[in-house]
């Protein structure tokens, strides 16, 4: 659109060059709430498994028409219920919306749809991990099931649904083809101070709610009068000491905690690794205890832990914020000639030069 060579805008101003061009108020609204969005992990996991359940309920017609005959189901029970009213243009049987990121309202119709259709949309999903051709179908089927009716789910998608129903009338009169700026301008206003009031006072309903439509459709409820245990100062601290304790040589001698290794990773340094190596870890543990631990000349060596406490001395001065890409190979051999300094010392360059030399033609 705005491309200064090829774009709409170029080709206007090539005819009228008095033209100017201002971006969409409401996509960049749109763009900076998808990317604070983003920024928050649970709501940013919450979108993915949205979207990745719509992808697979709407993967074929089959499995679209298996959704509408299910919502149509659904509608007839509850209405032999009277749990729903019946007029003209309510209960229209539809299927699953996508969201658009350019498009802030249709977050707000993907996570409506999904709330209407959510005992349809859990009956298509078991059917489909019946029908599975194969494992690999069924194990990614059954964790979109998963994801689908877990309580961090229904909640998110609950608050999602109060949150937008809030704001969906100022997307939606920023979107609107004639601005009227000061009716804009109320709305901010008001949106405002209803997002507000539902921060102050609107817990207690949204839990209530919640918890409701989790013991309708059979989801465990978390307690939440649980003691809390925080993963954050002192507690944070003595976990991560303790933890790391499994890394002392002398406890592998005693007894091998693969377990604590694994929360070590896991609670600590999960950005570290992989996710292939997060669910291999284990096994390898096993391995090397199997392997390494048990082996009886292991067993009869002394260990010191100098060495190791030289070396995190040692990577302080050498890895440095300038030095923050250095790769392992490079990181060790520089540790190595920094903590042998005095060894180090002894070489010459001549001779250093004479054997780099000797090594490779050049």
């Amino acid at each position: 659109m705005r491309g200064m060579w090829s774009g709409l805008q170029a080709l206007i101003l090539n005819d009228c060059p008095y033209a100017y061009y201002i971006h969409c108020c409401a996509h960049r609204l749109q763009l900076a709430l998808v990317k604070a969005s983003k920024q928050v992990v649970p709501i940013s996991h919450f979108f993915l498994t949205l979207l990745f359940l719509i992808r697979i309920v709407n993967a074929s017609c089959k499995r679209n028409e298996q959704l509408k005959v299910a919502s149509a189901n659904e509608i007839a029970r509850l209405i032999d219920l009277e749990e729903l009213e019946t007029r003209s243009g309510l209960n229209q049987i539809s299927t699953l919306q996508r969201p658009v990121e350019t498009r802030w309202s249709s977050h707000f119709r993907s996570v409506s749809s999904l709330l209407r259709m959510f005992t349809s949309t859990a009956k298509v999903l078991q059917n489909i991990i019946d029908d599975a051709i194969d494992e690999e179908h069924r194990a990614e089927e059954k964790s979109a099931y998963d994801g689908l009716t877990s309580f961090e789910f229904v909640f998110i998608l609950h608050l999602e649904k109060e949150t937008m129903e809030i704001t969906d009338k100022l997307c939606q009169a920023l979107q609107s083809q004639s601005q009227d700026i000061l009716n804009v301008m109320h709305l901010v206003s008001s949106t405002k101070a209803l997002i507000q009031k539902f921060r102050d006072d609107g817990w207690d309903g949204l839990l209530t709610t919640v918890i409701s439509f989790c013991e309708k459709h059979c989801i465990d409820v978390l307690d939440m009068n649980a003691h809390y245990i925080a993963r954050q100062g002192r507690a944070h601290a003595m976990e991560l000491l303790r933890l790391s304790s499994a890394l002392e040589p002398q406890e592998a001698l005693k007894s091998f905690r693969s377990s604590d290794l694994c929360l070590l990773v896991m609670n600590f340094y999960p950005q570290d690794f992989i996710d292939y190596d997060k669910q291999v870890l284990e096994k390898e543990f096993y391995h090397f205890e199997h392997n390494v631990v048990q082996d009886p000349e292991f067993k009869k060596l002394k260990i010191s832990t100098a060495t190791t406490k030289r070396v995190f001395s040692a990577m302080k001065v050498v890895k440095t914020n300038l030095r923050n890409k250095m790769e392992n190979d490079f990181l060790t051999d520089s540790l190595m000639l920094y903590i042998e300094k005095d060894i180090a010392s002894t070489f010459s360059l001549d001779s250093i030069v004479d054997d780099f030399e000797d090594l490779k033609e050049r």
